[in-house]
């Protein structure tokens, strides 16, 4: 017989979630007046978040205008790689947000934040080659989705001294979410209130984080928006986002609810599928336009890509691992960056599916930008000047893909003394020795930098740099770090006849003797 896993939080009556309705009206009512301390809610257009501002919205509505001297900041993040179609929604709803918060004298500032190109997601994978995101080398949150949050949430509190942030995090999102947010507990205020143990100054605030998924649902479909946007839209959208396109509309708490339906970066490989954007393919004809994201997803999102990747660290240097395959270990270089070849294929993978949805999508959607020109400004600066690939690939690959020319706004970026015709010859001269090619390139583009200074104080130690990267095989190169890693081991033994037999002049002269 199996055994139900109780649930951790009891049903609620109608009654009594309109009850909780009123009592956090009056905490948030009081919160908002008690002291000049801005509010900052975090909005992502998801079900939970609008719930949140549809709790502060409506409580500080009825407040006498006279009242509403504090600014309610409204932040929205922007990875530049969110599902179209939400992203879409969300902009729209940011400036209806905007727009009726000045008709209604609501105190109301909406902002929508965005990495900086240096840390987008296709410049860190495109330009500087760093692997798809896994949970050993999750790049992508902190770049893309916390620094620029963290960056608006520290003006505000150079401005005002505090800050409050409102969340619509849950307890019941996950078990997880659950147990992080109970050992945050130890930072509570009061009752959803906490303050901030990763930014001083600042607290966070949870009206909902004892709401089940249905009691949201239920809220947003009984209780009118009050900017304007139709919540049975937002329905519309997760219900078009589950596998079987089937939520059942939301009258009381007894209600199943919809809602498991994750909405992020449509690039995602964190997760095992997009379910998300499958379902919307599935469900809709009028979706089919986005399969061509679909399949990049899931082309970056494989098991083992090491033979699209560098023996070496991004730095240069190879440093091995104990790997467990099957029950035996093996010691193996880590897998550094994209290769060059993969990094020009990625490029041309997602310029080809911009090209297909501009032709394929609603109207709506057909100005969609996949990757955007800043970005591809950097990822040509990133190929040029810190990986001295002076064919200068971007600029063709994006000719041949899109059929226009590429306009690279960038100061100076149209001139060069290296280009694709010195780097046919060079290869040409070192035939398929890749590894040649590479330093000899690296050699030829360091003095090229360096030409146009004033003074050239540096080189010595940079062109050094490259003969520590690139003179040696692979095969060398990892011999030479099998070595070292066997010195090292050694010597920590105090094995002094085996630190004697690996030393460099051990193995330069024993031939000679024998």
């Amino acid at each position: 017989m199996t055994e139900v896993q109780p649930s951790l939080f009891s049903s609620r009556t109608v009654p009594e979630l309109v009850e909780d309705i009123k009592k956090l009206t009056e905490e948030i009512q009081e919160l908002y007046c008690q002291d000049e301390i801005p509010i900052v809610v975090g909005w992502s257009g998801g079900k939970d978040s609008t719930c949140v501002l549809q709790l502060v919205w409506n409580a500080i509505a009825v407040l006498p205008l006279e009242k509403r001297t504090k600014t309610i900041h409204v932040i929205c993040n922007d990875t530049l790689v969110e599902n179209p179609v939400v992203s879409a929604w969300v902009r729209k709803s940011l400036e209806r947000i905007q727009d009726t918060a000045q008709q209604q004298g609501m105190p109301v500032e909406t902002h929508l934040t965005h990495p900086v190109v240096q840390d987008t997601f296709w410049v860190c994978l495109i330009g500087k080659g760093y692997p798809a995101p896994r949970n050993r080398f999750r790049w992508c949150t902190e770049r893309m989705k916390i620094k620029p949050t963290d960056s608006f949430i520290r003006e505000v509190i150079r401005d005002s001294g505090e800050v409050i942030l409102v969340l619509g995090t849950r307890k019941t999102e996950s078990v997880k979410r659950s147990a992080n947010m109970a050992k945050h507990r130890e930072w509570r205020v009061r009752d959803r209130l906490n303050t901030n143990p990763s930014r001083p100054n600042s607290y966070i605030y949870l009206p909902i984080e004892d709401w089940r998924t249905d009691e949201v649902w239920l809220y947003l479909m009984q209780w009118e928006n009050p900017w304007g946007n139709n919540n049975k839209d937002l329905f519309t959208m997760y219900r078009g986002a589950t596998a079987d396109n089937e939520c059942p509309l939301v009258v009381d708490t007894s209600t199943p609810s919809c809602g498991d339906s994750r909405f992020g970066c449509w690039v995602c490989t964190m997760v095992n599928k997009d379910k998300s954007m499958e379902a919307m393919i599935q469900n809709d004809e009028e979706k089919e336009w986005l399969q061509p994201l679909l399949d990049i997803r899931n082309e970056l999102d494989v098991e083992n890509d090491r033979n699209k990747r560098d023996f070496r660290r991004i730095y240069g240097k190879v440093e091995l691992f104990e790997r467990n395959v099957e029950g035996e270990i093996s010691i193996e270089p880590i897998p550094g960056p994209y290769t060059k070849y993969w990094r020009e294929h990625w490029l041309r993978r997602v310029l080809e599916a911009q090209v297909q949805v501009r032709k394929n999508a609603p109207e709506e959607f057909q100005d969609i930008t996949l990757i955007t020109p800043e970005e591809l400004s950097e990822i040509r600066r990133i190929w040029l000047e810190e990986k001295h690939e002076f064919d200068d690939s971007l600029p063709r690959i994006y000719e041949e893909v899109t059929g226009e020319p590429f306009h690279d706004e960038r100061p100076g970026a149209s001139t060069s003394l290296l280009g694709s015709d010195e780097w046919d010859v060079l290869e040409e001269i070192c035939s398929d020795d890749a590894m040649h090619l590479e330093l000899m390139a690296r050699l030829l583009d360091t003095e090229r930098q360096y030409y146009t200074k004033s003074r050239r104080v540096g080189i010595y130690e940079t062109l050094e740099k490259c003969f520590e990267s690139s003179s040696r095989s692979k095969e060398e190169a990892i011999e030479n770090a099998h070595l070292k890693r066997n010195l090292k081991s050694a010597a920590g033994e105090g094995d002094i006849n085996k630190v004697k037999q690996l030393t460099w002049a051990n193995i330069k002269f024993s031939k000679k003797e024998k």
